[in-house]
């Protein structure tokens, strides 16, 4: 492959033809007040605010930030969504946007609602993976007591070993609906403080599944300073135990909250320095998974054009088609249509992460959203300008 026939992201008419012309001027709108960091701070407060008081808010949010990035309050309410991306050859990855739960009720209903993502994509192509987060399927508290333990720091009580006991069934649920159904199921990267816990029972899945193909893929956020050096582990020893690995490399969506933690607590942050070397370990890990695709599989979560063309060209240099299914990116709905729909254009397995769920218990994911957009103030600035070019060229071909 050329570098000429590499996905071009500056394409505006490939990568927003799915939008029409009054969601179009909606994204530039929502991306012109994401672009102004004290807005996304009011704005976010004051839903903070509107949650704990029960006031409603789906009027507000609903056309807005929720109409950009979600697909509806129901995995049916979401079908147009699938369907107009599926018209373009970009795949679903339902995400039931629920968290932050306690309750052992409430636990086992986000288990059976990712259940039904997974039920849904069953038979159906246009899904591609379904994903979970094991804070859906357990205390946090849990979470980082058993972190602790399994670093030799804490031990479990019987009441907490059988609440463990419990959040390790419902992620083997999960997981042995993906297998039965022949599907692909990724786990959610999250705080360090209880990623030592999900890391385990990724492990653990991906040695029950993952023996002739790869079924389940775990997290890796390469904005922490030692993921490189889990990745290679994690890959030894899935190649020792005798199956396969699956790896979503992402950069990381805590940044803030794990620096800002680090410091209030007097230990070393787990953070990379500056972006620099969130960047370089991004892309080493890249490299690294491209040159052992017989014992490791990838997807690239990535909203970073430079990251998505390297791969491309990872890809091309060693011989590989872009539709080689050992390899696919993913992006959020609502978020880097330029990459998304360029690449699916060019014919990578690429899809989009589609949340979906109630107004009200999808305002935090929306809220991580919106100051996640802020918070890379260059690749918010870079999705403005192309879609308001894009503006430009619809106006002059009329």
């Amino acid at each position: 492959m050329t570098h000429s026939n590499l996905p071009q992201f500056s394409n505006t008419d490939q990568a927003f033809q799915h939008l029409s012309n009054r969601e179009l001027s909606r994204a530039v709108a929502l991306f012109s007040l994401l672009g102004k960091p004290w807005l996304v701070s009011t704005g976010s407060a004051l839903a903070k605010l509107a949650l704990a008081l029960r006031i409603p808010v789906g009027w507000a949010v609903r056309p807005t930030v929720y109409a950009q990035f979600c697909g509806g309050e129901s995995i049916d309410d979401s079908e147009g969504t699938i369907a107009k991306l599926a018209e373009h050859g970009v795949r679903t990855i339902l995400d039931y946007s629920a968290e932050g739960q306690t309750d052992e009720s409430d636990l086992d209903h986000t288990c059976s609602e990712v259940l039904a993502t997974i039920q849904a994509a069953d038979g159906d192509a246009r899904h591609a993976f379904a994903v979970f987060k094991v804070s859906g399927l357990s205390s946090n508290a849990l979470l980082e007591k058993v972190s602790q333990s399994l670093r030799g720091e804490a031990e479990l009580t019987s009441e907490e070993h059988a609440a463990w006991e419990r959040v390790q069934a419902r992620v083997r649920t999960l997981c042995e609906a993906t297998h039965q159904a022949g599907g692909r199921i990724m786990i959610d990267a999250e705080e360090s403080w209880i990623q030592d816990a999900i890391d385990a029972v990724a492990e653990d899945m991906m040695s029950d599944y993952n023996r002739d193909k790869v079924v389940v893929f775990n997290t890796v956020q390469m904005y922490r300073h030692d993921r490189l050096a889990y990745l290679k582990a994690m890959a030894a020893r899935a190649q020792e135990a005798g199956h396969l690995a699956g790896v979503k490399l992402v950069r990381g969506a805590y940044m803030e909250k794990e620096r800002s933690r680090a410091e209030e607590r007097g230990y070393p942050s787990p953070i990379q320095p500056d972006k620099a070397s969130s960047d370089r370990d991004f892309d080493a890990a890249v490299d690294w998974v491209l040159d052992h695709l017989d014992q490791v599989h990838l997807v690239a979560g990535s909203h970073n054009e430079a990251s998505n063309l390297r791969l491309c060209e990872g890809m091309a240099t060693r011989g590989m088609a872009p539709q080689d299914s050992r390899v696919s990116f993913a992006q959020l709905l609502g978020m880097s249509d330029p990459i998304t729909f360029n690449l699916a254009a060019h014919g990578y397995n690429v899809a989009k992460y589609v949340p979906y769920g109630p107004i009200r218990e999808a305002i935090p994911y929306l809220i991580r959203r919106a100051q996640e957009n802020t918070s890379v103030a260059g690749q918010t600035l870079r999705e403005l300008e192309l879609l308001k070019q894009e503006q430009l060229r619809r106006r002059a071909s009329r």
